[in-house]
């Protein structure tokens, strides 16, 4: 799990309710169920709108990623592709149709397999090329559920803000209305720019700069089944393949 995550989400929220409460306030001015219903519901029916369902459910199912990244250990990866250089070399490309089936990933499987079967090294990475653009379309579909999430709710809190002011002028002949429909207003602005700033708009960023890593590895990847096409010596494949990384990110 990646605490620093959870630190930051839990630092944002914490902060802002020490504030409140330094300030006279208390957690329970907060809790505006009408509020919560305009922006929260109003947003949430904006994002079904505006994407097909199989993105929304990808999205919900990538918010671990957020806490758990996938795993990419470039050491790891290294080893095993120059395993298959070196295998390779002493039984000829052939002998990878087996070791596809075995292959840690699906595109190294993908690459391997192809390479055995014969196929032209331009269609290879037109192959292996396609499905890392897809994986990324993927990704950036899922980042840019949570970002519009982000950019919806301020202006579905501004609604909120609009109708509880609308409850406020059409009672101001009874003054213990106008307590309830002043607070739904300035609560709802709070939720929309709650929504957005702290919670959303970081999730999308945090995917997308969380994928950077996974996209490394695909092309490290690509570059070594290609190498091994080409009849390159495992030792240069290793050399040219730790040249795509620091070394801080050597295993992540």
């Amino acid at each position: 799990m990646d605490i620093f995550a959870v630190i930051g989400m839990f630092l944002g929220i914490g902060l802002i309710l020490l504030g409140q409460a330094m300030e006279g306030g208390n957690i329970g001015q907060l809790l505006q169920i009408t509020a919560a219903f305009i922006v929260i519901g109003g947003t949430t029916g904006a994002i079904v709108l505006s994407f097909p369902m199989p993105v929304i459910k990808s999205a919900i199912m990538m918010l671990k990623n957020v806490f758990m990244p996938p795993k990419t250990d470039f050491n790891a990866l290294i080893t095993e592709i120059g395993g298959f250089a070196q295998k390779a070399r002493k039984e000829g490309i052939i002998a990878l149709e087996k070791e596809a089936n075995t292959a840690s990933d699906s595109l190294l499987s993908l690459g391997l397999g192809a390479v055995a079967d014969g196929t032209d090294p331009t269609l290879v990475r037109e192959m292996m090329e396609n499905q890392i653009e897809q994986l990324e379309n993927h990704v950036n579909a899922a980042a840019k559920v949570y970002e519009s999430f982000g950019g919806y709710s301020p202006t579905l809190g501004i609604i909120g803000a609009v109708m509880g002011l609308i409850q406020v002028m059409q009672n101001l002949s009874d003054p213990s209305k106008l307590g309830a429909g002043i607070a739904v207003a300035f609560v709802a602005t709070i939720y929309g720019l709650f929504a957005a700033n702290l919670v959303m708009i970081p999730l999308g960023t945090r995917i997308k700069f969380i994928y950077q890593n996974v996209f490394l590895y695909k092309n490290m990847i690509l570059e070594g089944v290609l190498s091994i096409q080409a009849g390159e010596s495992p030792v240069l494949i290793e050399r040219k393949l730790r040249s795509f990384i620091l070394e801080e990110n050597k295993e992540g």
